[in-house]
């Protein structure tokens, strides 16, 4: 059956946005173009929007064909031995959110193996197989914490599909320089051009590896444009000195303690703070030194603290903020930054000779132990020293968690981080046997992985202990998750004891032997895949 209705007039330019226009807001609201008000009105819009479609595909005029995108660069890498690309397409298949909730069961988890994949294949330099470039892009895109490893991996390729993706943008930013090829470090002309003239990312990018290999050349590269540039420029230029700091950026550096920017002045400060025998180091040891000293006059030898009576120009000059935070004296707020800021070699000359331990070991007068204490934690952290971070993390073993010098265990994973990697092992796992489980997860979390074996054992002995209690492992599941990504999969077989549900005690949760029962299962199954994956890869190159 055909149906008839009045003619309708050739839509004008902008029609088919007034025919949408239209029928978001209904015909008995609004008339179609060329139609007339009343029951007819639907129709019209209906017959309207037929004529609109077929004149919109049928008057497209044929374009010039777009130029074609260069081909993909070749990525030299050895390929990846087949089994391994098996594996990564598992990995990438199992998305956070595509499980079905609920208890995990004794199944690995493999969105958290993905990074220790890509960190694995990284180290032994295999490519990326192109199937599986769109599936690492997009988990990169998803999870900021993969990028850097995603794109290592990915290689050249990757770069040149996100060109061709608004999705994988973020590609682009995260290379140097865009993706674009830096100049060679000799070529002082390029580097000049694109200094001047790069998009910002590419300056960053340039800044970055000139000082990567000729530190005083990038520093004099910054000093052509430093005050024609904006300030938030200008401080993540600075943060940049970072790498390869030295004497020779002193210079550099004191003329930025005189910055338009508080914060450039602060990072400058800061860097300079980071160097003995900077000037700034030796005013920031004189303005301390003459804020604690030794008191001997009931016979036993105690600190004794004067704080600053004021914040002077200078000291602002040098970095010390003037406004204390809310809840905070400022006396106290300027001590903390001038201790923090003086060398710690300043102490031992200052009070008596006496070594890190030993400062550390001394009464301190009026309730001013946490301040001073807190600040050469900072300090340790900051200078790098082991020394001093020793004699403020204590030893393990100390009934005290919190331990002689450091006031939290957020502190104390700092300093353990100035240590290296075997005696940090060596001290969180001292602490595990004293403390258990409970306040060691921000410690596991600095140590190097795998664990070392004496810290694998206090860390399973201590799960065995908290199973034994009778409560329920989910109190445990953060240390049981690091666990089974740090722990040496090599010592899986030392958990074979721990997979039987032990009889549940008297006093013990209902139920728990078996809910630890499944968790060593997990954690025996995820150890025994991370051994298959790396079989798969094949072994690190050597050295």
């Amino acid at each position: 059956m055909t149906r008839t209705s009045a003619p309708v007039e050739a839509p004008v330019s902008g029609a088919w946005e007034e025919l949408v226009t239209t029928a978001l807001l209904g015909t008995d609201r609004r008339t179609p173009p060329g139609g007339a008000p009343g029951r007819t009105a639907p129709v019209a819009l209906l017959d309207a929007a037929a004529l609109e479609t077929v004149r919109r595909r049928a008057g497209l005029r044929p374009a010039p064909a777009a130029q074609r995108p260069e081909p993909a660069p070749v990525d030299p890498r050895p390929p990846l031995p087949a089994a391994a690309a098996r594996r990564l397409a598992m990995l990438l298949a199992d998305r956070p959110g595509t499980g079905s909730g609920g208890r995990r069961g004794t199944a690995p988890d493999l969105v958290e193996l993905l990074p220790q994949w890509l960190q694995a294949v990284n180290a032994r330099g295999h490519a990326a197989p192109a199937e599986a470039l769109p599936a690492l892009l997009d988990a990169a895109r998803g999870r900021t914490d993969l990028r850097p490893a995603v794109l290592a991996f990915a290689g050249p390729r990757a770069l040149w599909l996100a060109r061709l993706n608004p999705d994988w943008r973020f590609a682009l930013r995260a290379a140097p320089g865009g993706g674009a090829a830096l100049p060679d470090a000799e070529d002082a002309e390029r580097i000049r051009q694109l200094w001047e003239e790069g998009l910002f990312a590419e300056r960053v990018a340039l800044l970055a590896a000139l000082r990567a290999r000729r530190p005083a050349a990038a520093r004099d590269l910054l000093a052509t444009t430093w005050t024609s540039e904006r300030a938030e420029d200008r401080l993540m230029f600075l943060d940049s000195l970072r790498d390869g700091l030295g004497p020779d950026d002193e210079p550099f550096l004191e003329q930025a303690l005189a910055d338009r920017s508080r914060n450039v002045r602060s990072t400058a400060a800061e860097l300079l703070s980071s160097l003995p025998a900077s000037a700034l180091a030796a005013r920031m040891a004189a303005r301390a030194g003459a804020c604690v000293a030794v008191d001997r006059t009931d016979g036993v030898p105690r600190i004794v603290v004067e704080t600053p009576h004021e914040c002077d120009a200078g000291m602002e000059r040098d970095g010390v903020v003037a406004k204390a935070p809310p809840g905070r004296g400022e006396r106290s707020w300027w001590l903390g930054q001038l201790v923090e800021a003086a060398p710690l070699g300043t102490w031992t000359a200052r009070l008596g000779g006496r070594t890190p331990q030993e400062i550390v070991g001394l009464p301190v007068a009026d309730d001013w132990q946490s301040e001073l204490h807190a600040a050469w934690c900072r300090a340790a952290v900051r200078q790098g020293d082991a020394q001093w971070a020793r004699a403020l993390l204590g030893a393990p073993s100390a009934p005290e968690a919190g331990g002689p010098g450091a006031v939290s265990l957020a502190e104390r994973a700092k300093l353990l981080g100035t240590l290296d990697a075997a005696e940090r092992a060596d001290w969180v796992a001292g602490f595990i046997a004293t403390h258990g489980l409970s306040e060691a997860f921000q410690l596991l979390g600095v140590c190097a992985v795998p664990w070392e074996e004496a810290l694998g054992r206090a860390v399973v002995d201590a799960l065995n202990i908290a199973r034994d209690a009778g409560s329920y492992p989910w109190s445990f599941s953060g240390v049981m998750g690091l666990a089974e990504r740090c722990l040496d999969p090599s010592q899986a077989h030392r958990l074979d004891g721990l997979l039987a549900a032990p009889d549940d005690a008297e006093d013990a949760s209902p139920g728990a032997g078996g809910y630890w029962a499944e968790a060593f299962q997990r954690l025996v199954t995820t150890l025994r895949l991370r051994a298959t994956m790396a079989d798969e890869l094949g072994p690190p190159p050597a050295g």
